[in-house]
Parts: structure tokens; sequence; C-alpha cells
């Protein structure tokens, strides 16, 4: 095997992920197997298999997603802007490269075509192979995988996307772009003139910093903007939140049954999810 990353150790025969998530808290894994590694481009790639959460893609160091809780963030950022658009037909995914949220957005039989934008390859390639819990083995015919800078790509499509899902990492490395104001504002070009935006926008406990900026970029450019969130017990204080841009629509789809095939989201949890503690609602008002 060729030489691990320092975040990778090795102790008494047993391998320790240790993600560095700020100066004053690091979060350590005990692994089971390191099932695959391999360095692209744009960062280290990896599949472990870790004792209490699966299988998990690891991106520099960082989980992005496990097999035992990565499809509750994958079903919040898909179905919530497909229950708020009345007829989405086009839908861009940009980053997703574990295809978790293709997965999910491919449920709806109105969506013609999904274009999923991602930079690097190496990491669909690695999660179709061996990460099938959250990619399903993706190969509806609607999907089209297209690697390219998500970035540059939004700005050469114009009102073309009903719905557009920003599905980042952190706001380091090849990310840092998608957390910009230029780039939401090339986002709300590509989007039709009734057109939805989510994107993930951290943690409101340890993140309020990105989770102000997203929101604040994105209440400029949209006349309509919402947060929600969720419990993601993966990502660092557990507490996640989306934010949502919309050109027109200002809530989510009346008096229509939800019906697809989840593990977490259900009519209730739509609805709840905009529920938000008094401490965000707090700092809300003061962006």
């Amino acid at each position: 095997m060729k030489q691990l990353p320092s975040y990778i150790k090795k102790e008494n025969d047993i391998y320790w992920l240790t993600e560095d998530e700020r100066e004053n808290l690091k979060i350590s894994y005990r692994i089971r197997e390191i099932v695959y590694f391999e360095k692209s481009p744009y960062q280290d790639v990896m599949i472990l298999d870790s004792y209490d959460f699966g299988r998990m893609l690891v991106l520099d160091g960082v989980v992005q997603t496990t097999s035992i809780d990565g499809y509750i963030y994958n079903e919040m950022i898909s179905h919530i802007p497909l229950n708020f658009h009345p007829n989405p037909k086009r839908v861009l995914i940009i980053g997703g490269g574990d295809l978790g949220a293709a997965q999910e957005v491919t449920k709806y039989d109105q969506v013609e075509k999904i274009d999923l934008v991602e930079i690097d390859q190496l990491v669909v390639e690695a999660s179709k192979k061996y990460l099938s819990e959250i990619s399903g083995d993706l190969s509806d015919p609607r999907v089209e995988l297209i690697y390219h800078d998500g970035v540059e790509f939004v700005k050469n499509h114009h009102n073309q996307y009903d719905v557009i899902i920003v599905d980042s990492s952190d706001p380091i490395g090849p990310a840092k772009q998608l957390f910009e104001y230029e780039f939401y504002h090339h986002i709300y070009r590509a989007l039709k003139e009734d057109g939805i935006m989510v994107c993930q926008s951290q943690s409101p406990l340890l993140h309020f910093d990105v989770l102000k900026q997203t929101y604040k970029h994105i209440q400029t450019l949209f006349p309509i903007t919402r947060l929600y969130m969720t419990t993601v017990p993966t990502y660092p204080g557990g507490f996640w939140s989306f934010t949502l841009g919309s050109k027109k629509y200002d809530q989510l789809l009346p008096n229509i049954p939800f019906d697809k095939q989840t593990r977490y989201v259900n009519k209730d949890i739509l609805y709840h999810s905009f529920s938000l503690p008094e401490f965000v609602h707090h700092k809300l008002n003061e962006i």
C-alpha cells in the first residue's frame, strides 16, 4: 500500500482516521479497512470501512458521507427543492460525486434531465465501485455525468434549469469557490425565471460565519430565501443547514402527498425542517 497521509494513524494494528475540524476539535474514527485510496489531481480520495459508520467517503481527510447516515443529507438537499417547484423538468447538481443526491432526484418521474457536474472523476468512480450504499449503482439514463469545474460550467449556461442543487464539500480546496457571491450570481442566471437553488450551508453551531455569508449572498440575489435544517450525526456539531433561494415560489407545494421511497424524509419532515431553533432565528435577524 502507498504511504498513508498523516490523518491516518496505525496504533496496535488498528487504523484511526482523525479529522481536524478546527484548532480545538478533532474527531477520530476507528477504521476496519482501507478499502480504496488514490490521489487525484485535486485531492486524496479514500473509501474507508469504519466500525460505527460503515463505509465512508473521505476527501483530504474530511468525511463527506457514510453508509449509516448519508441518506439523511442526500434526501434533505434533494426532496425539499423538488417539492417547492411545481414541475421540475431539468435539474443541475454541482458536486455530489458520491451520486447520492442524483439517486434521490431520479425518484421524480417528471424530471427529464439531470446534469451532474463533478470536478473530480475519481470521486464518482470510487463511489460507484465501493460505496453502493450511497451511489445505489446509479444507471438512470436521465443522468449525465459531466467532469468539469462547476463554477466554469454555470457561467456558460443561462436560463436552463428548474432546480440547481449545490452539493459541495467544505469551503476549502476545490470547493472554496462554491461559497462565493460570484458563483451564486451565475447560479441565479442559470436558473429559469421560476427556478430554485439549494446549497448546504454548514453547521449553525460551529460554522455560523459560513452560514451567514451563504445566506446573505443568496438573500441579495433571490427574492425568496429560506433556511432549513436537519441532523447528520457524522457532521461536526450534528446540526446541519441548507439555504434555499427561489425566484418565485415561497412555500412547499400545498396538499400534495409525499410518496417517494425514502428512509428519512416524509411529509412532516418536509414542513418541519423549516422550523428553526430560536438562536438561529436570532442570528438570522442580525444579517
